[in-house]
């Protein structure tokens, strides 16, 4: 099927953010008294909004994280991305030919607006994408596993969402994917297939996607 919009997650699908913004995560986590190991995260957080931190904490422990996590979370966050961020191999080849080949494409991220630039600015894909085909959870109300973002996106493309397809690596971005109607292909790299039950079928490198994607 050639689809009419391709949505990428930006997390680990176009940036390789994943292991550094988790290994901060698990570290910040229990450095505020909140044991959590760098699987602990990836099981728990990974493709989520920041909030969710804060709703399994307080569900698990019945206390508030600091009034400034989110603040001290992004300024490690970024700090470590300025400092050693690469694009996920094979990702610009990949926009390449859907560019070649006229396919719009667009990214909904979990990160905030912020972190998507300060990611993209160092790997160099800020050159791929601008405003209009970038879109965050902090532009809906709720964010990944809920199909908001995905709609937003598939909206303000112009596209059905049945014409669309996700490029997820998470849990959660597949639930999200699916229940706005979408396609989602799982990118395993980094998570298991049992990990994104439901997909439409999985890949374990981008030279494997323009295939999918009948490019």
């Amino acid at each position: 099927m050639r689809y009419d919009l391709v949505v990428f997650d930006n997390d680990g699908v176009l940036v390789d953010s994943e292991p550094l913004a988790n290994t901060i995560l698990a570290g910040y986590l229990t450095e505020l008294g909140h044991p959590t190991s760098y699987e602990d995260s990836l099981r728990d957080y990974m493709g989520a909004a920041v909030h969710r931190v804060h709703d399994l904490i307080h569900e698990r422990t019945g206390q508030r994280l600091p009034a400034d996590f989110d603040e001290t979370l992004h300024a490690r966050t970024f700090a470590a991305f300025e400092r050693e961020l690469e694009p996920v191999a094979g990702v610009t080849e990949v926009l390449k030919q859907l560019v070649a080949d006229r396919v719009p494409y667009c990214l909904a991220s979990s990160g905030s607006h912020e972190r998507i630039r300060v990611g993209h600015r160092k790997t160099g894909l800020d050159a791929w994408f601008r405003d209009e085909n970038i879109f965050s959870a902090e532009d809906v109300g709720r964010g990944k596993p809920a199909p908001d973002l995905f709609l937003r996106a598939a909206e303000r493309m112009g596209v059905a969402p049945e014409r669309c397809v996700v490029v997820e690596d998470s849990r959660l971005g597949v639930q999200a994917a699916l229940a706005a109607g979408m396609d989602v292909y799982g990118f395993t790299a980094m998570t298991p297939e049992d990990r994104l039950v439901g997909a439409n079928g999985y890949f374990g490198g981008m030279a494997e996607l323009p295939a999918i994607l009948g490019l």
